[in-house]
This record gives C-alpha cells, structure tokens and sequence, in this order.
C-alpha cells in the first residue's frame, strides 16, 4: 500500500483570483505562469468561453514545500463557520508576550490586504487570533 505524498488544499468561492492572491500575500505562494501561448491570466481568462471565465485560480509554495491552493468558483455565497481552516503558524516556539507579539504583528501585515480580525485567543501564556480572509473564511494566525 502506498502512502500520499502531495496534496492540494481547495477553496470554494465567487471571486478565485481575489482570493488565491490574498493566500499568496499570506504564505509567501506565487501563481503559476499564465498557459501556453498566453502573456497574461486576463488573455488566457479572455479566450475562454462566458460561463468559464473566472472560474478557477491556483497558487503554490515556490520552496515546494507546502500544499497546491486551488480555489474555485462556486454559485452559493458561505454560509456557515468552516468545517476545516488553515492556520497560519508565525508563533511557533514562541510563548506569553513574545509569542502574542508575533501574531499581532502578522495581523497587522494581513489586514491591509482584506483580512479581518475576529478575535483573540490568549490565556497569558498561548495565544491565537481568529481572522476571516476576502471571501469570509476562517484562518487563525497561530
């Protein structure tokens, strides 16, 4: 029996492109270069019919490290909290203030691109923030 060894995380949402470049301010991921025989995502996205366009949008960890984020379009908005979320671990090894001190600091890169701060989880010891990304979905930076 063989063991998975790649995996890919998926998103659903209405706007992929929006969403897949905010992922990529998060984790540092780059979208792939546009298809064969097109200069940019837009004339590829162009050349595809109507109901197509738009529709999906990938990025990936450039190490090679971390999982392939695809993110497609989907007609029903969110409308509960997420089953699943990806935490965002900038704290690692860290505790009390120095540790709470690393997650405000991520927070306060991420909001300018569309994050939205939820809440803090802090006993005085470990310590979480709860955001939201463009589209609603929960992340925590821990």
């Amino acid at each position: 029996m063989s063991s998975i060894k790649q995996f890919q995380v998926t998103f659903d949402c209405a706007e992929p492109q929006r969403v897949a470049r905010f992922w990529c301010e998060v984790l540092g991921y780059v979208a792939p270069p546009p298809p064969a025989g097109f200069a940019t995502w837009d004339a590829y996205d162009r050349s595809q019919p109507p109901e197509e366009r738009s529709s999906w949008f990938a990025c990936s960890d450039p190490s090679g490290v971390g999982p392939r984020l695809y993110f497609q379009r989907v007609p029903e908005g969110k409308v509960v909290k997420n089953r699943v979320h990806l935490c965002v671990r900038v704290g690692t090894g860290l505790v009390g203030e120095e540790r709470l001190a690393a997650l405000e600091a991520e927070c306060a890169r991420l909001i300018p691109h569309g994050a939205v701060r939820v809440r803090l989880l802090y006993d005085g010891n470990d310590s979480c923030i709860v955001m939201q990304d463009v589209e609603g979905n929960e992340f925590c930076i821990d």
